[in-house]
């Protein structure tokens, strides 16, 4: 959850350049949206300038790519033309193409020329903080940095400098062309995880000149954006630009098969009336109408469903070259090996889904059988029983949810921290929850993005979803400090939590987030081990 009042983001999960040294010239310090002249910082591109804001140094809408339009689009991201006039870094850039939606702040723009970034940070020296770089979730369809969620003052005021990054999304960032198409377009259904990667060569050349080590870059983000981590994890052009990551509820062990992608991107093209290989032609589309065309191709290439990712559509695909192949599937890859790994997930993640859905309220056991035997036909029997024993009195509805939160995200992040674990670098495992939110009459409990405003510390700005009281304000003097001592350090540990030990396979030893934290040896075990997780 990004913004206030909206409970339905990320409908998917219903359906299962060298580092230079800083010229910086300070003007005055100001407040938020006040006029006056704020620090420069001369980037390798050119001069931008922010605004200081109760003592963070904040740039928003940063160009770090040329606009991905015409012939650019669909092709991998370009660097954006040198600028040497001072740009106003003081508006978040527009976010990507998106159905409008309840999440998303009135002041939010989207447009396909989407590649911008922002950064908070406590000042402009050569102290070399952390990076940390968030990557936004959405299903790869929706979403943007600059939500009030993902605010990054709070990271910058620990020593953090906090990178949030916008990028090409749905049709425009994960459309893979036919070979016909030629070379070009080869690794077209990558096009927005590159943008990422763009992103991250620009931190690496940029980041200290806004006081960050760009030796010491840690990746996160959660649902979709925790899936966009998991795939820079096995992506070759990734490699080395960044140290640490994190996935919060959205581990992603494979990506959608390149057959499959190359058929909805044909399916596309057709629906367009665009001929194969026609690059003229199809920069000349205009872009709603290639953004209203989605739907169509994706009927059109229902005999080719996808079997290898978490959801058909226009998604990030194997091109056998950016992405040899599934960043989990069978194994991590060895370029990764000395990456430490956070990951975990909420305990309750499918109530935001399926909490008000009437199916749930009048769920009966025998259609939660059912619904267990449809997930798990092998093993239905073993894993009703776990799930009944794991939730003593739970109802129909409430086991239904558990069920699909397990085969969802739960049984994903074991898989990928098992794969992980047999890398030397140390995994730690998390599971956060915290119930108490009085959204929805209180059936959200620990939902899946509940954990977001306390991983930031911008509870205040998510009332309505977190709830009144010290409870979210208590959550996030748990996960937030964690989160940045993971930055500094490569581990969670922090005096305010108990011993956290490293995650292995022998006690699976995992911190349970509360307002009273504690460690667990392998919780829901009988679970884990009927699914064959």
């Amino acid at each position: 959850m990004t913004e206030k009042a909206s409970l339905s983001r990320r409908q998917w999960m219903t359906s299962a350049a060298a580092a230079g040294g800083a010229l910086i010239v300070s003007g005055k310090a100001l407040a938020a949206g006040t006029d006056g002249a704020g620090p420069i910082v001369r980037t390798s591109h050119g001069p931008v300038r922010g605004r200081i804001e109760d003592g963070v140094h904040a740039f928003r809408g940063v160009r770090y790519g040329a606009p991905p339009v015409g012939g650019l689009r669909f092709r991998p991201p370009q660097p954006p033309k040198p600028w040497s006039k001072v740009v106003e870094a003081d508006a978040f850039g527009a976010a990507a193409m998106q159905s409008p939606g309840p999440d998303a702040p009135k002041t939010e723009t989207h447009n396909e020329d989407c590649l911008f970034l922002n950064i908070w940070t406590a000042g402009l020296d050569a102290k070399k903080r952390p990076v940390m770089v968030w990557l936004h979730g959405g299903a790869f369809a929706e979403g943007a940095a600059g939500r009030p969620t993902y605010y990054g003052d709070h990271f910058a005021r620990d020593g953090v400098v906090l990178v949030s990054v916008n990028h090409r999304l749905n049709v425009f960032g994960f459309t893979q062309l036919p070979d016909s198409w030629g070379p070009a377009y080869k690794s077209s259904g990558l096009a927005g995880m590159l943008d990422i990667v763009l992103a991250l060569q620009w931190v690496k050349a940029n980041i200290a000149r806004f006081g960050g080590d760009p030796n010491n870059v840690t990746i996160f983000g959660e649902s979709g954006g925790g899936a966009k981590v998991s795939l820079l994890l096995g992506m070759v052009p990734a490699k080395g630009l960044f140290h640490r990551a994190i996935i919060q509820s959205g581990a992603g062990l494979n990506a959608a098969p390149r057959a499959y992608a190359q058929t909805l991107g044909g399916a596309l093209v057709e629906t367009l009336g665009v001929k194969p290989g026609d690059v003229a032609a199809l920069a000349a589309v205009d872009a709603k109408t290639i953004f209203d065309s989605q739907k169509a191709a994706i009927d059109k290439a229902k005999g080719a469903a996808s079997k290898g990712f978490l959801i058909d559509g226009f998604v990030p695909s194997i091109d056998g070259q950016a992405l040899p192949r599934g960043p989990f599937t069978p194994s991590a890859q060895p370029w990764i090996s000395d990456v430490p790994l956070l990951i975990g997930t909420n305990r309750d993640e499918m109530t935001l889904f399926l909490a008000s859905s009437p199916a749930i309220a009048n769920q009966t056991d025998e259609g939660f059988e059912k619904s267990a035997r449809g997930a798990y036909p092998a093993k239905a029997d073993a894993v009703i029983a776990a799930l009944r024993a794991a939730h003593p009195g739970a109802s129909p509805g409430d086991l239904t949810i558990a069920l699909q939160t397990t085969k969802t995200l739960w049984s994903d992040s074991v898989t990928l921290a098992e794969r992980k674990l047999k890398q030397p670098a140390p995994v730690w495992m998390y599971r956060m929850d915290w119930d108490q939110s009085p959204a929805l009459g209180g059936k959200l409990k620990a939902a899946h993005a509940m954990e977001l405003s306390f991983v930031f510390g911008t509870q205040e700005n998510i009332r309505d979803f977190v709830g009144p009281g010290d409870g979210p304000t208590r959550m996030a003097a748990h996960m937030h400090p964690a989160w940045v001592a993971f930055a500094k350090t490569g581990n969670p540990q922090t005096t305010n939590l108990p011993a956290w030990p490293r995650y292995d396979l022998a006690k699976r030893q995992t911190m349970i987030f509360n307002l009273d934290s504690k460690v667990e040896s392998d919780p829901q075990g009988d679970l884990r081990r009927a699914i064959g997780a």
